[in-house]
């Protein structure tokens, strides 16, 4: 990724930067390997809801896998088909619902029996018909931070497996609602590709129970969660599609004329972002320096709240490196982006790029300490 000096003098910091061209070259990658197997791909739009991104992803053909209703509208307005827009979430709201119905999106993936009543009471209201995915919870540990998990018993989302024949028996007395797909999803940031073929397993053990009781649906979402590479965003900037894709081509056995799904969000975007910051002070600590930075936690959240790591660099210096401690001005201690890295000696005034901000940053930030929501801007 190439940074443009001259103009970042132009536009007031902090900012999110986004490279266009490593945007269209991972969506590229991300088609040509979907496309031959005939997958279907889903933008998960929490990654990142910026109208700019999601007309991109319109471009590459890509729907949308929204987990509000105003992800849903702004998918619409980015041009996304809403035949291509699946709804997610566990708490979905009566005016979420309603404006899931009322734009006639692809599919509802439902996560209990009262969300399934209640969509199939405002369908019948509205004179709709819902079509729906049963989330189930496939009860697969992950290699993942344990906050980003979601596929095991714990996690509050899907339905678990000792309430498939009560869910299956109340979806006979709902005239509103057609069951057309299986959904999954097991986690985020994952890069073990194991932990996927472990996935397509128990969707094939789950299948089969489906099978033993007369349901063939149309459709199987299997999710997202490929992970990218923080610490070497130049050296993988597109993560393994191929790969990923292979896997599930190998391991999930489809039913005839079943179509497969797939909702991934940080891989398509977060690599193609930075967030790029002003240096406001220098000071020593015990034994580092501090790099005291406009941005905060209000920018980029993931290091406070997940222990992220993200790669940081000084791209107004070639002087040689130091060791630092890069921060921001929030008052909170955990307002720290890295600890004792190394990075070209720094003054007041230089720009740092904080790498792999695409994903999560912009869709995360927000107004504490009364702080002004940033912009994004495109390379071209």
């Amino acid at each position: 990724m190439s940074f443009d000096l001259n103009k970042f003098q132009e536009i007031k910091t902090p900012f999110y930067w986004y490279d266009v061209d490593l945007l269209e070259q991972t969506l590229k990658c991300v088609k040509e390997n979907a496309d031959k197997y005939g997958y279907n791909v889903h933008y998960a739009v929490k990654a990142n809801g910026n109208l700019g991104i999601l007309r991109k992803m319109k471009e590459f053909d890509f729907g949308t896998d929204c987990v509000s209703g105003n992800e849903i509208k702004q998918s619409i307005a980015a041009g996304i088909d809403p035949k291509k827009i699946a709804f997610a979430g566990v708490g979905k709201s009566d005016e979420e619902i309603t404006i899931g119905l009322e734009n006639g999106i692809f599919c509802f993936n439902c996560e209990s029996i009262p969300e399934l009543e209640n969509i199939n009471s405002i369908a019948g209201k509205l004179g709709k018909k819902a079509d729906v995915a049963l989330r189930l919870n496939p009860n697969v540990h992950v290699s993942t931070h344990h906050y980003i998990t979601t596929g095991i018993e714990e996690n509050k989302f899907g339905i678990n497996e000792w309430d498939f024949e009560e869910v299956i028996a109340a979806l006979q007395n709902m005239e509103n609602v057609n069951l057309i797909g299986l959904h999954f999803h097991v986690g985020s940031q994952i890069l073990d590709m194991q932990d996927f073929r472990n996935l397509c397993v128990r969707v094939n053990e789950l299948q089969e129970w489906f099978y033993a009781h007369n349901i063939i649906v149309d459709h199987i979402n299997v999710g997202g969660g490929l992970g990218i590479s923080y610490t070497q965003p130049n050296e993988e900037p597109i993560p393994a599609f191929a790969e990923y894709f292979k896997v599930f081509a190998e391991t999930l056995k489809l039913r005839p004329k079943q179509q497969l799904h797939f909702e991934l969000g940080r891989s398509l975007v977060a690599q193609c972002g930075s967030l790029i910051t002003k240096v406001l002070y220098v000071k020593r600590g015990v034994n580092t320096k501090f790099a005291i930075v406009d941005a905060g936690m209000t920018e980029l959240i993931r290091p406070a709240l997940y222990q992220a790591v993200h790669k940081i660099e000084n791209i107004s210096s070639n002087l040689p490196s130091e060791r630092y401690d890069v921060v921001g001005p929030i008052c909170e201690s955990s307002d720290c982006f890295a600890k004792g890295i190394d990075m070209a000696g720094t003054k007041r005034g230089d720009l740092l790029a904080i790498r792999s901000a695409g994903a999560y940053g912009e869709a995360m930030a927000s107004t504490y300490n009364l702080r002004t929501l940033v912009k994004g801007y495109f390379s071209k």
